[in-house]
């Protein structure tokens, strides 16, 4: 027996054939209300654009910063947890603050924070300092605020006992305290230009110990970065060469206070807040 199909075409309410809508009438359909909302959202932004207009001009700030902050995050969670890893980077913050507050206050502008996962974070200084006094200043900007990050770790934990920030606060005070090695880009190699260039090879020889001891990658690229300055201890200088590494000796014994005293407390500030191996075996 033959069975014969047909199909209904659908009627509205008044009986008349409606017709099958077309693809301009979907898409219509689609984003009106789309439409509605973006039109809500203009009239509230017409509203209040003195106070969106501003924050627009931070938005390449914030997506640079904060963008790469969660990439690092997530790297370091990888290796050591979601809580530590963001207390680490947020003590680099606060380092990388240091340096920002210090290039501000001498008139310099500077670049937002970017993170680069286990090389810490750079900000570029998009104007060079005008001598080794103002370059050892914004140097020695960042340790200083990180040793007070570190510091407020260890003061958290005094409080707490928890042991994440007396592990925050080790880690804290020893990037600190590395990063003054007298060498390259790090901010030891840019204090020491207000007290002696030659001091480099002092930090060339620690670095170099440090790699042949542990070799590791980033001590490497210190190595290779802090080249070109120690090349330029040895070859002639111009004029305002000479004349940027001019300082007065009131600066000099300044910065040499700040420098080995900052060392100093670093050091007394990893051996307080060391943790004993056998209560990280213990807990």
């Amino acid at each position: 027996m033959e069975r014969n199909e047909s199909t209904t075409t659908p009627l509205s309410p008044s009986g008349f054939v409606q017709p099958e809508p077309t693809a301009w009438q979907r898409l219509k359909r689609l984003l009106g209300p789309i439409g509605v909302v973006l039109a809500v959202c203009l009239k509230f932004f017409g509203k209040f654009k003195f106070i969106f207009l501003p924050a627009l001009k931070f938005l390449p700030v914030i997506l640079k910063t904060g963008g790469t902050m969660v990439i690092a995050i997530w790297v370091y969670a990888l290796f050591w947890g979601p809580w530590f890893a963001l207390g680490f980077v947020l003590l680099i913050f606060v380092h990388e603050c240091g340096h920002l507050l210090a290039a501000k206050k001498l008139g310099l502008k500077v670049g937002a924070p970017v993170f680069i996962p286990f090389m810490g974070a750079i900000i570029a200084l998009k104007d060079a300092p005008r001598n080794a006094w103002v370059e050892a200043q914004v140097g020695i900007g960042g340790p200083l605020l990180g040793t007070i990050g570190a510091a407020c770790c260890e003061l958290i934990y005094l409080a707490t006992g928890n042991l994440l920030f007396q592990g925050l606060a080790y880690t804290g005070f020893f990037l600190n305290l590395f990063n003054l090695a007298p060498v390259g880009f790090l901010d030891g190699g840019r204090v020491v230009t207000a007290l002696s260039p030659w001091l480099w090879l002092v930090g060339l020889i620690v670095i170099l110990a440090m790699t042949i001891a542990h070799p590791n990658p980033l001590l490497i690229l210190i190595l290779i970065m802090s080249a070109p300055r120690i090349f330029s201890l040895f070859r002639k200088k111009s004029e305002a060469e000479r004349r940027y590494y001019e300082v007065t000796p009131a600066q000099r014994w300044t910065m040499a206070t700040i420098y080995f005293g900052l060392a100093a407390l670093l050091v007394l500030g990893m051996r307080l807040s060391h943790i004993p191996r056998e209560l990280l075996e213990n807990p």
